[in-house]
């Protein structure tokens, strides 16, 4: 599915990119599991192990954000808590902390699981954003934003 901006006035482009991932995340039946992946993947791009080009990091903290409120199955709010508390610059005992965090997560999804949900969230379109969002997206990776 892929979900266009159009009608939309001018905006702040963050603000139209949680616009269209809001949409996204509507259109989805993202399971519990899934949204574990995504609190997963948030770890690892704070703790720097996150393999995924600037872009797609950029797109699933956003994702993060659109669905931190939703209950996992076995990720909370103590652990969003602590991912909110480490968003930003982190010392070294901070990225110790946030990769013991990882680490822990990873060993509650099965590969297959993670998997499964990368490939769904792929298939689903959400890395097919409308133009000017991935331009402004590219330009604010470039500025190291």
């Amino acid at each position: 599915m892929f979900i266009h901006l159009r009608n939309f006035p001018p905006l702040d482009p963050s603000v139209a990119l949680d616009e269209w991932l809001g949409r996204w995340v509507a259109a989805q039946s993202l399971s519990a599991s899934d949204l574990d992946c995504a609190t997963t993947v948030m770890l690892k791009i704070l703790d720097g192990k996150c393999k995924m080009k600037p872009l797609e990091k950029a797109v699933m903290t956003a994702l993060y954000d659109q669905v931190k409120h939703r209950a996992g199955e076995q990720m909370g709010a103590d652990l969003h808590a602590m991912i909110a508390q480490y968003r930003g610059e982190l010392s070294a005992a901070d990225t110790e902390r946030v990769y013991e965090l990882r680490v822990l997560a990873e060993t509650r999804i099965s590969r297959p699981v993670m998997k499964a949900f990368k490939a769904h969230i792929r298939e689903q379109g959400l890395f097919r954003l409308p133009p000017d969002l991935l331009q402004w997206l590219a330009q604010d990776a470039a500025e190291g934003c």
